[in-house]
């Protein structure tokens, strides 16, 4: 799948975002190594600590579904600039996959490509 067709079918998953607090809605799409691809909005919440992002949704979506390999994700902001992810999703990311390749585009068309571990090089890992 071409950056362009994953990032297309993070746009369409705009239209579910629910973002009536901040007005801000992100939508993404996260390629598994099996083809699939698993979309993902933001969910907010009065309660503003159990707001949702669109990244961890698209995991924790795929994990359920038995993915636990990740190729790419494309995440689409109404900004005139590509957002970063947070923190917490590039955290929850780097939990099934160091070589992500991870796009962020705008819906006006422009994009920046980085690896994951580019924008989390020194993630938390579990000491064995």
């Amino acid at each position: 799948m071409t950056d362009q067709q994953l990032i297309q079918k993070a746009k369409l998953a705009r239209k579910n975002a629910y973002a009536p607090y901040s007005n801000f809605k992100v939508s993404c799409a996260l390629l598994s190594s099996s083809g699939k691809v698993y979309t993902g909005v933001n969910v907010e919440n009065a309660s503003y600590g159990l707001t949702t992002c669109a990244e961890r949704m698209a995991v924790f979506t795929a994990v359920s579904r038995g993915e636990r390999d990740f190729e790419k994700i494309a995440i689409v902001t109404d900004t005139k600039e590509p957002k970063y992810l947070c923190g917490a999703c590039l955290q929850v990311l780097s939990e099934f996959c160091q070589d992500l390749k991870i796009i962020c585009a705008t819906v006006n068309g422009k994009s920046r490509n980085y690896t994951l571990k580019e924008l989390l090089p020194k993630a938390f890992k579990k000491i064995r």
